[in-house]
């Protein structure tokens, strides 16, 4: 009986040895599993996810050089389309220099903002090729990316004019509202990593609703670049 009084003992007492040990084997098994979620196989930190914000429309004299001060506050590159009979307006070629000289990527959005689908192929042809020229003279570089207005397009058009047409995946429709909180709420609620946003800086709400996204969704992790580092990847 008293045999087993001590076996009983000792067995509790190596039970008790038991979860000591796994209590502090756990938390180091629960730290490496989280250290492998942020941690690429080669060793290196995770890429962060990435998000492309596309501006229509400009340049404008008022609110574009708003919206260039608070990207370059943030250190955020974007991609602009813009319409050749504006950038022609007032000084707004200093805007356009500005934006290549601090990173942006430029693309065309015809000259007249006309549906190319509603055009003869001539016209459709002018419009791209006259907003290229306006653009090149200005940065001294070829135009290869456009925005085609209400995203219209000529498959043909791209074959004869070697320009690539960029789309969108996220569209809050900022123009036919002034509230940016409404702006702002579709956006980050819709965006994932790879889409490309769509948004105007001719509008104070777009451009304010603009910055406010990009912290909010740098504060989720994200990195914002232009289109062609999403598409050419």
């Amino acid at each position: 009986m008293r045999n087993r009084l001590q076996i009983k003992r000792w067995m509790q007492g190596l039970g008790l040895v038991y979860v000591l040990i796994l209590c502090s084997v756990l938390p180091l098994q629960q730290e490496e599993e989280r250290t492998e979620k942020v941690v690429a196989p080669t060793g290196q930190t995770a890429e962060k996810p990435r998000i492309a914000l596309t501006f229509d429309d400009g340049p404008s004299a008022s609110w574009t050089p708003v919206l260039l001060d608070g990207l370059k506050e943030r250190s955020v590159k974007a991609t602009f389309f813009l319409i050749g009979t504006n950038v022609e307006k007032g000084d707004n070629a200093e805007i356009v220099r500005r934006m290549k000289e601090e990173g942006h990527l430029i693309g065309n959005h015809t000259y007249h903002h006309v549906e190319i689908t509603r055009v003869g192929d001539e016209t459709a042809m002018k419009e791209i090729l006259m907003t290229n020229e306006v653009i090149q003279n200005i940065t001294g570089e070829p135009v290869e990316y456009m925005r085609p207005p209400f995203g219209a397009w000529q498959k043909v058009l791209e074959e004869r004019l070697h320009v690539f047409p960029v789309l969108w995946t996220v569209d809050p429709l900022d123009w036919t509202t002034e509230n940016a909180d409404e702006i702002v709420n579709k956006v980050v609620t819709e965006a994932g990593e790879n889409d490309i946003i769509l948004l105007h800086d001719c509008y104070k709400s777009s451009v304010e609703a603009a910055l406010r996204i990009i912290d909010l969704l740098q504060a989720e992790g994200y990195e914002f670049v232009t289109v062609d580092e999403l598409i050419v990847e």
